[in-house]
């Protein structure tokens, strides 16, 4: 694996104005990067799914004016795409690396996902480990440690509320020396994924 880790170019990528400049530096710096580590990862999680898994890489598409705050690679079981399913994240804000399990408002199914958790809130819980964060807005920096929040409310908000989101992992700051060295960065990453995996399972069981 050529994946050396995430530097603080790569950080300052979210400080360059212009959509096409800022879109080129993610291109040039970044994008290598997730393909490296994604492919990795992606082999990880088929073999520990016992399914094809498929990498995707943010491509803002859809932008024509403001640059991205953030950028990431997805890995799900759908090759077409990734946001109407339960799916994992590694990725880039300005301040940190985020690496997700991720379930995002455009799941067909989530209140149904969001039951089972219900139903199962201790497994739940107690498959979070301490140090593991929780999301509520994939767009926003903003994740509190479980401790820190009610789960149960957490997870009633995201079966009811159309644009609620539940994203469960952990968040890295800029700067952490651990993040330069790929070969650390890469095992917490899978330590993360392989944590999290029943809680993918449980949200198609």
């Amino acid at each position: 694996m050529n994946f050396n880790g995430f530097k603080q170019e790569d950080f300052d990528t979210f400080k360059i104005e212009g959509l096409a400049e800022r879109m080129g530096a993610i291109e040039e710096r970044i994008r290598p990067k997730f393909r490296e580590l994604g492919r990795e990862l992606t082999d990880d999680l088929s073999a520990i799914l016992g399914q094809e898994m498929h990498l995707h890489i943010a491509k803002h598409a859809r932008r024509t004016v403001n640059p991205p705050k953030d950028t990431w690679l997805a890995i799900a079981g759908d090759k077409r795409g990734y946001k109407k399913h339960p799916h994992f994240q590694v990725g880039l804000f300005d301040d940190r690396a985020f690496i997700w399990l991720a379930f995002i408002y455009e799941l067909p199914d989530k209140a149904g996902i969001a039951q089972r958790f219900l139903d199962r809130i201790d497994a739940v819980e107690a498959t979070i480990p301490d140090g593991y964060v929780i999301s509520q807005d994939h767009m926003k920096k903003g994740a509190e440690p479980l401790s820190e929040i009610g789960l149960e409310d957490v997870l009633e908000r995201f079966r009811t509320v159309k644009k609620a989101e539940l994203l469960i992992g952990r968040n890295i700051p800029a700067g952490d020396p651990l993040l330069e060295d790929g070969e650390a960065f890469y095992r917490l990453a899978k330590e993360t994924f392989d944590t999290l995996v029943p809680l993918y399972k449980m949200a198609y069981s």
